[in-house]
């Protein structure tokens, strides 16, 4: 029917070809691309436009230096001394071993306990003892008996040699049964004494007040003891004394020479100041009454020990503080907050600032703390501005513009 219609009109049918075909999509890229070329005409005129007028605006202005206080050092009279870091010990520390063997039947303390001297702390089972100390009573009275026959008979001898019914020699046998019946006497004594003495060591008690360690043995346990240590005894436990308790240190050689020469001619015992908690709060005291005979050769420093009071029972054996050692007189010396100083490397850098405003680093030689700031020694004069606060905001040989401000002390934390 289509053929038809289409020889009629006239109209035929053919078949387009492979140019036709590709004409529409060329006309596309071809608008695509004049489109994105018009885009890249008109952002670069507007970026054009906006460098121009960007570069007719005047230029901003610079920054002024940034803002540090400053202030001269801190002159003051401070006493010379050199700080330690000490390890606290026990003036006593005892083993307690058992001095008799047996059963153990009580343990009269707690573990970390605080006892006083003669304190019950451990009980061997005391009955074995208690026998040996009834017989040996009981030797002791039957010897009192032999003793007393002995001279009853001594007497009649004696008479008997007088009335020539008797001889010399039965008094002479019965002198000797004396003498022996007395020596029996010493004997039972003596095993009286060695026997309450046994009784004795049964019942473990504190030497000496302190604190106790934990027990080592249990109720129940049999543990073996001698007197003289010559066979292996049961250690029960541990006690420490706690006031006085010592302070022990090192010092080295340079320190110690120092120390030689300032106290030169100077009483034995010397005073130095405790912090406990490294807080630069030195409120404890103590007497420096021990410098060892010899340097250390290996360490090349020699030991030291200061006693303590230690009345509150505060300090525990094994605790570390921190002690200062005078070794010199008071003299004026400069100081800094410890704030101020700034490592560098191995050297201690103060940062000061010079009379045109920039910023010079100075390498010190610093002390201890004194009032809670630090002693400078050398590199610092006394009309050096030192920055003490914004040194965040500081390089060498860069311009501040320095704020006066002042060092204050911190007085009554060193004093103690």
């Amino acid at each position: 029917m289509t053929d038809l219609i289409l020889e009629e009109t006239g109209v035929s049918e053919r078949t387009p070809t492979s140019r036709e075909t590709r004409r529409p999509a060329l006309r596309r890229r071809w608008a695509r691309a004049v489109s994105i070329a018009a885009i890249a005409v008109v952002l670069g005129a507007f970026a054009g436009e906006r460098a121009w007028r960007s570069s007719e605006r005047p230029a901003p202005p610079p920054l002024p230096p940034p803002q540090v206080t400053v202030s001269t050092p801190l002159r003051e009279t401070v006493s010379s001394a050199t700080g330690f870091l000490g390890q606290f010990s026990a003036v006593d520390t005892v083993e307690l071993r058992a001095q008799v063997g047996g059963t153990l039947t009580d343990i009269a303390f707690r573990d970390g306990q605080i006892v006083k001297k003669g304190d019950p702390l451990f009980t061997i089972d005391p009955r074995p003892f208690q026998i040996r100390l009834d017989q040996a009573v009981a030797q002791f009275r039957t010897a009192q008996a032999r003793e007393a026959l002995a001279e009853a008979e001594l007497w009649r001898a004696r008479q008997l040699k007088q009335t020539e019914f008797g001889t010399a020699e039965n008094v002479d046998q019965r002198a000797a049964e004396q003498s022996g019946a007395l020596a029996a006497i010493d004997t039972a004594k003596a095993a009286i004494r060695d026997a309450q003495l046994d009784l004795e060591f049964s019942h473990i008690v504190a030497p000496f007040t302190g604190r106790m360690g934990a027990h080592l043995v249990s109720v129940g346990s049999l543990v073996s003891g001698s007197r003289g240590g010559t066979t292996n005894t049961t250690l029960l436990a541990t006690i420490v004394s706690l006031d006085p308790i010592h302070l022990d240190f090192d010092m080295s050689e340079a320190d110690y020479l120092a120390y030689q020469h300032a106290r030169r001619g100077a009483p034995q015992q010397d005073d130095v100041v405790i912090s406990l908690y490294g807080d630069n709060h030195f409120d404890r005291h103590g007497a420096l009454d021990f410098i060892d005979n010899a340097l250390n050769r290996s360490s090349g420093t020699i030991h030291a020990r200061a006693t303590v009071a230690n009345p509150d029972l505060a300090i525990t054996a094994g605790q570390f503080a921190r002690l200062r050692v005078a070794t010199g007189e008071p003299a004026p010396a400069l100081l800094v907050p410890a704030a101020a100083i700034v490592p560098d490397q191995s050297r201690q850098m103060v940062m000061t600032v010079a009379a045109d405003g920039t910023v010079v680093p100075k390498a010190v030689e610093t002390g201890e703390l004194q009032n809670g700031l630090r002693v400078i020694r050398s590199g610092l004069a006394p009309t050096d501005l030192v920055v003490i606060d914004g040194l965040v905001r500081v390089r060498p040989g860069a311009k501040v513009t320095p704020v006066t401000g002042r060092i204050a002390s911190v007085p009554d934390r060193d004093a103690g």
